[in-house]
């Protein structure tokens, strides 16, 4: 484990480019099972949990070819061996249950851990996406381990799940594009990197409409085809970076920020007295913003910014907005609609002398503007909550150090490299 050593109080300016987006990326890469023609993608980000998806595709045969440092990537699966498969999907990574159409669709039976079943965030189930399988016509057998079996095609069939689960729909609609007969799924995730995915798939020759919605329509072809994708910029990244100006009083301009996806984004970060300027596509944030919580017209009501699945506001960012409302003069409710275990890590933000009630395992208050001093705390493993807890460092005077930060790594590549740039004194230890 690594921990970041971050000497903080100074202003951090300057320009970013944002790297390809992990959820995105994750997603289509598993995709490319779908077909036994070349993929390139571009703007492939050099993360940890691609570099295992990659070395789990190398273990069964597959051809990768990665220019790290172009970003560009060449998948080819057409010398896939089923039998070099005991099972194992790649540990430590939560989004290895998007393999489980394409693999089913390749291999015809999958056998999966039954101890896969949540992380630092709380429990994620894998009922949903076995539901979808199953409603598409794969059968199920349960011993010590789980079991899957698909006779030749998946079949088309219409599916309401219990709420909008992204990684849910990514399997959906890469089972649904083979299926025989057309699928409809109703209360659909639809967040940007659910739509990379099915734009991808409609670049391979998928029959797919319904995209950003929540109401998918594929009917099912007899074959996907290759093609170049690529990897649209992570908007989590954008937001760290525009936050971390405005916590520190610089000036942070990032570059590629699809500021068509930031219109809500944009109103949470005035509630907290920060304005986004775009030139083009650039976003920025200008020197010195004010950080004060906006009160509402309702006044006998906390203002609050609430996080569940998109269109609202994200809740993987619900941590950026956390980290800074501890720098705005006011109270903020925040409620994270989706995760039992989002907050647990508020302690360690208490260490740096932040004022935050926890009301229930969804509902955070912070009561913003208070003295702070540099410390060491400890990161969870959730990249968002260790990203907050650095920016509260930088915003700090003195020397601090985040403990086990390199969950980091997962979804920032260069993310030291990024931060020195804009002028940050900050080193992995």
């Amino acid at each position: 484990m690594a921990d970041l050593i971050v000497h903080g109080g100074k202003p951090l300016s300057g320009t970013i480019t944002p790297s390809g987006n992990k959820n995105s990326v994750l997603p289509i890469l598993c995709a490319t099972l779908l077909t036994d023609e070349k993929v390139t993608l571009l703007n492939v980000p050099n993360i940890t949990d691609v570099d295992k998806l990659v070395g789990f595709f190398v273990e069964q045969g597959s051809r990768i070819n990665w220019d790290r440092g172009a970003g560009r990537m060449d998948v080819d699966h057409s010398t896939f061996d089923a039998a070099r498969l005991d099972g194992e999907l790649p540990s430590g990574m939560r989004s290895s249950v998007l393999l489980f159409a394409p693999l089913l669709q390749r291999m015809k039976k999958l056998v999966v851990p039954t101890n896969a079943k949540g992380c630092s965030l709380g429990i994620r189930e894998l009922d949903p996406h076995l539901e979808i399988l199953e409603k598409l016509g794969a059968t199920m057998s349960h011993g010590e381990k789980l079991t899957i079996r698909l006779k030749n095609r998946f079949k088309g069939a219409r599916h309401w799940p219990d709420y909008m689960s992204v990684t849910a729909t990514e399997n959906f609609v890469m089972a649904a594009a083979l299926a025989e007969g057309q699928s409809v799924i109703i209360n659909a995730a639809s967040e940007p990197h659910v739509q990379d995915l099915c734009a991808a798939l409609v670049g391979m020759g998928a029959d797919l409409e319904g995209l950003g919605t929540s109401m998918i329509t594929v009917r099912g072809v007899k074959r996907l085809k290759g093609g170049t994708f690529t990897i649209n910029t992570d908007h989590h990244e954008v937001v760290t970076f525009l936050a971390l100006g405005a916590i520190t009083g610089g000036e942070v301009r990032v570059t590629n920020s699809l500021p068509h996806h930031f219109d809500l984004i944009n109103r949470c970060f005035a509630k907290l007295g920060v304005q986004v300027g775009y030139e083009g596509d650039t976003a920025f944030v200008a020197k010195k913003q004010k950080l004060v919580v906006e009160q509402p017209f309702t006044t006998n009501l906390l203002p609050k910014i609430e996080a569940a699945p998109w269109p609202y506001f994200p809740v993987d960012l619900l941590p950026v907005m956390i980290a800074l409302s501890v720098r705005a003069k006011g109270e903020v409710l925040f409620w994270n609609k989706v995760y039992e275990g989002g907050f647990t890590w508020m302690a360690e933000l208490s260490k740096f002398g932040a004022h935050v009630v926890v009301n229930d395992p969804h509902r955070i208050v912070v009561f913003g503007n208070k003295p702070l001093r540099p410390t060491v705390v400890e990161a969870p493993y959730i990249i968002r909550a260790a990203v907050a807890l650095y920016m509260v460092a930088a915003s700090i005077e003195g020397k601090s150090v985040v403990k086990n930060a390199d969950t980091i790594k997962r979804a920032h590549p260069n993310f030291v490299e990024n931060l020195r740039s804009i002028g940050a004194q900050v080193e992995w230890r």
